[in-house]
């Protein structure tokens, strides 16, 4: 069997759209749509199904999807092993968030495939990366925000991550049954992240959007010492839920019901198309997109 059509059958079940999919690998949608015929022959099964206006996969989709990842991901890590001790270094450019809670683990796999690379990290906000790899200062970028339009760039959607509303568990917030309107949040003291935040930036339109008073009582430039803000009950404060998974399992923080209005956020990575891509690098990218 050609991976090539376990691959594009993962990005049409992430994006679940055979067009988007066929714009993303630079295909026509009659190839897309024949790669997928032709894994529906071999397994013997419909994997996608009509949903609406768009599709969703079938429950023999979603056993395939579980063993086309893993065979994915040990066919780049078996390329990675059995080529030539790559040297050299990768620089990628993201923000604390991300450096913090989502890329340790694949740096631990990355170093196993790659011990001889090194893997350098530029924090900054989402306007200094898109800058960095545009001036090609940096590999690649890793981002958290609604979908990047832009256009310059290759990019991928690596996952769409969750953004929470957080107060410590006596906040008089926490114990509201019903899901909060943004007008609730007028008059509590918030905590937030530095102004070129992304999702800070959203929550901020949001509220002006509204006409709800609001007050940024403190303004910090690190996740960590917002959380403890939060602990000791200060305020509310948005964060992505990735990174505050221990704070939530051992009750030091609640969840408030609310939901920011609008598109979601995705942890993206973008790279100029006329970067050299190294076999480190893509096996770097590999990584990331088998997430």
């Amino acid at each position: 069997m050609d991976l090539t059509y376990l691959h594009t059958f993962c990005l049409v079940a992430r994006l679940r759209s055979f067009t988007k999919a066929a714009e993303e690998l630079g295909y026509v949608q009659s190839s897309v749509t024949a790669q997928i015929q032709k894994l529906e022959r071999e397994y013997g099964a419909a994997l996608f199904e009509r949903f609406g206006r768009g599709i969703r996969l079938t429950q023999a989709g979603e056993e395939l999807l579980k063993y086309a990842r893993e065979m994915l991901q040990l066919h780049e890590e078996a390329k990675a092993a059995v080529s030539a001790q790559a040297s050299g270094r990768i620089v990628i450019g993201t923000i604390e968030t991300l450096a913090a809670f989502f890329l340790p683990p694949l740096l631990q796999r990355f170093r196993r495939l790659y011990p001889g690379v090194q893997v350098v990290l530029q924090p900054g906000s989402e306007a200094e990366i898109i800058a960095r790899v545009r001036e090609g200062e940096c590999d690649v970028g890793l981002m958290l925000d609604r979908a990047y339009t832009g256009g310059e760039f290759v990019c991928l959607q690596l996952r769409e991550e969750e953004l929470v509303l957080l107060a410590a568990p006596d906040h008089p917030l926490a114990g509201s049954a019903e899901p909060l309107k943004t007008q609730a949040l007028g008059g509590h003291p918030m905590i937030v992240t530095e102004e070129s935040c992304t999702y800070r930036s959203a929550l901020e339109r949001e509220l002006r959007g509204e006409g709800v008073p609001y007050l940024f009582a403190y303004e910090l430039g690190s996740v960590e010492a917002i959380k403890q803000c939060l602990v000791h009950g200060l305020g509310v404060g948005l964060l992505p839920a990735i990174a505050v998974r221990e704070e939530l399992a051992s009750g030091k923080l609640a969840v408030l019901p609310y939901r920011l209005p609008g598109p979601p956020f995705y942890t993206q990575l973008i790279h100029h198309p006329k970067k050299w891509v190294s076999a480190s690098l893509q096996s770097f990218i590999g990584l990331l997109s088998s997430r």
